[in-house]
């Protein structure tokens, strides 16, 4: 037990009496040893949380320019991340001409939300998904094997395509939840890009309900 004894020798005639004074460390190395595994603990919560973001592939380079328009009809979902948590989409090639051609949905999994609208599209992915990640939980199956049959999913052919575009007015939250909802979807071909000027005109359509268009054909 460690200490220190500021007393010393006998009490000298005349001279005032000396107390002593004894000072035990021990709850301070008690006290040490708290704070340092606070401080490994909290240092081990604060590491960096990364997102597995699943570029699309170069597998559609041999396809003929009438199967590529046929894909993006078909398999295409864009998504024009808007202001106020606000999600507007649109299936396939963009309708200049009608404004109801662009959606808008929020970030819930609710039917209002952005999960409902690529179900529309691509429920067999989700369905997938779920059926794995029960058997996961459940212990039927090993975290190895669970990425590799998903990264299976992810890369049918099939699946569907989603090009995720932020706007200004969106913020990084917004960017964060459609990644999110790419992972849960199981959809493993969707790229980030940049807003095109036909995306902002259809965009300006929809909110004029169609005058917008009218008003550029005069």
């Amino acid at each position: 037990m460690a200490n220190i004894d500021t007393g010393g020798g006998e009490q000298k005639k005349g001279k005032p009496k000396k107390i002593n004074l004894r000072v035990d460390f021990t709850p301070m190395v008690d006290m040490n040893m708290l704070l340092l595994t606070f401080f490994m603990f909290c240092t081990s919560l604060a590491k960096p949380q990364i997102m597995d973001i699943v570029m699309p592939t170069k597998d559609n380079q041999d396809l003929t320019e009438d199967e590529l328009n046929m894909v993006k009809d078909s398999k295409t979902i864009t998504l024009l991340l808007g202001e106020e948590n606000r999600v507007y989409y649109y299936y396939g090639k963009p309708n200049y001409e009608d404004y109801k051609s662009l959606m808008v949905a929020d970030y819930s999994s609710e039917d209002s939300g952005l999960r409902a609208a690529i179900l529309q599209r691509d429920r067999k992915s989700y369905d997938q998904m779920i059926d794995l990640r029960k058997k996961r939980a459940k212990g039927q199956m090993s975290e190895d094997e669970f990425k590799k049959q998903a990264d299976e999913i992810r890369k049918d052919p099939d699946g569907l395509v989603v090009v995720i575009k932020p706007m200004e007015s969106s913020t990084y939250k917004n960017l964060v939840d459609a990644l999110d909802e790419m992972q849960i979807c199981g959809i493993g071909k969707y790229a980030i890009v940049e807003v095109a000027e036909g995306d902002d005109f259809v965009l300006e359509n929809y909110k004029t309900k169609g005058r917008h268009a009218a008003e550029r054909q005069q």
